[in-house]
């Protein structure tokens, strides 16, 4: 079982706050269900008896019958101590039929500790996000980052080919167990693929043509940090013969997006200090799941190491969009919990002086004192006028 110590020291931090429901939300497979595990372990540590302790996964058959939120309900509540603390843990909630008065029912009972997980962005909308509006508190989990995948190694030595590994063979937590057979992974996230797929946007948006919504998947992984809009998409997709409405694709884009595979991130101006409407970027789940797909032929490395920044900016907390200064663009406008707005360019190399050139006047044109970062995989120390240069393994590693 592979620690995660920073989402355990949040879920931690939120123990014995029963005015909050604790809803945990990631791709499935990333590690909720493992993280409610360390958590118990923890709780078994101090003082917290198994008695105590009720933990339900919706995707056991074992627990079909619970599948009702009434079953669900009674079941917990016959279950309960008296006169001591609860906690109430319900794994992947959305496969209940009506969970949402469930949640609502429990939250309601006193000495209840309550937390809960789910697949999709659906979970917190509809009657669920009306019945405990500002009483939940949303911890939002990825798969590996590249600093916990090392740590699960027992060789944490030649950091650049474990980094290889990480974008080829996914990030993924479980596919650390196939030691780099690359058969059993890609078997491992066929399976997850189609779960993510079929359980999360096919069944949920009621989608009838399959082959459409995979064309337009393979068409996003393949096009990872380009400037995309909608009409762009619908006529690369028809030059493809599948004809295909803007309604459509932007129904698939939504149900991707809330099942986690598949993030958006706008553009900014950053001299206007205004959002843009147009041309958004977006980035996938794991690197290896695009590698799967794609069968292993499309690199792009500089847009993949842009996108293991993004998923690391998102795990540090902050908010991020894409820069435009004029007619240069900055990779990320990230601002964190405290406000502060952090600017970073990703390339693989800039010791080549036409891309440094490249790279660093974005970042040069930009006249506020705001930190400036160059990520790359260079070790040679190219820092310039106030704009540090970092390589990208270091940075992943701090």
């Amino acid at each position: 079982m592979i620690e995660r110590p920073s989402y355990l020291k949040k879920i931690i931090s939120y123990k014995d706050t029963e005015q909050l429901i604790k809803v945990v939300v990631g791709i499935r497979r990333c590690g909720k269900s493992t993280l409610f595990e360390l958590y118990q372990n923890y709780l078994l540590k101090n003082k917290i008896t198994k008695k105590q302790i009720q933990n339900i996964n919706f995707e056991d058959k074992a627990n079909r019958h619970l599948l009702n939120w009434k079953s669900l309900y009674d079941y917990i509540v016959t279950r309960l101590i008296k006169n001591k603390k609860n906690y109430v843990f319900l794994d992947e909630i959305q496969n209940v039929q009506d969970f949402q008065k469930a949640v609502d029912s429990l939250h309601l009972k006193k000495n209840v500790d309550l937390y809960i997980t789910g697949s999709n962005a659906y979970l917190l909308s509809g009657e669920l996000a009306t019945l405990i509006s500002g009483r939940y508190v949303e911890i939002k989990m990825f798969p590996l980052s590249f600093k916990e995948y090392v740590s699960a190694l027992k060789d944490k030595t030649n950091l650049p080919e474990k980094f290889n590994d990480y974008l080829n063979n996914s990030s993924f937590p479980y596919t650390l167990n196939f030691n780099r057979n690359r058969v059993q992974i890609n078997e491992y996230l066929d399976s997850l693929y189609n779960a993510v797929i079929l359980k999360d946007v096919v069944q949920k948006k009621k989608i009838s043509d399959v082959s459409r919504l995979e064309k337009l998947i393979t068409f996003m992984f393949d096009n990872i940090g380009n400037e995309t809009s909608i009409n762009n998409i619908k006529k690369q997709m028809e030059s493809d013969n599948f004809k295909i409405d803007v309604q459509t694709i932007e129904n698939y884009l939504s149900a991707l997006i809330n099942s986690y595979i598949l993030y958006k991130v706008g553009r900014y101006d950053i001299k206007g200090k205004e959002l843009l409407k147009t041309n958004d970027k977006y980035y996938i789940a794991d690197m290896g799941l695009r590698s799967y797909l794609l069968n292993n032929t499309t690199r792009d490395i500089g847009h993949m190491l842009e996108n293991v920044v993004y998923l690391e900016l998102l795990r540090r907390g902050y908010k991020i969009s894409i820069g435009k200064v004029g007619d240069k663009e900055v990779d990320f406008v990230a601002q964190n919990i405290d406000g502060i707005v952090e600017y970073y360019q990703v390339s693989q190399s800039v010791i080549d002086p036409k891309t440094f050139d490249r790279e660093i006047m974005p970042l040069d044109n930009i006249k506020d004192h705001n930190p400036k970062f160059l990520l790359t995989m260079d070790y040679a120390d190219l820092s310039y006028n106030g704009i540090r240069q970092i390589n990208l393994l270091n940075w992943l590693m701090n």
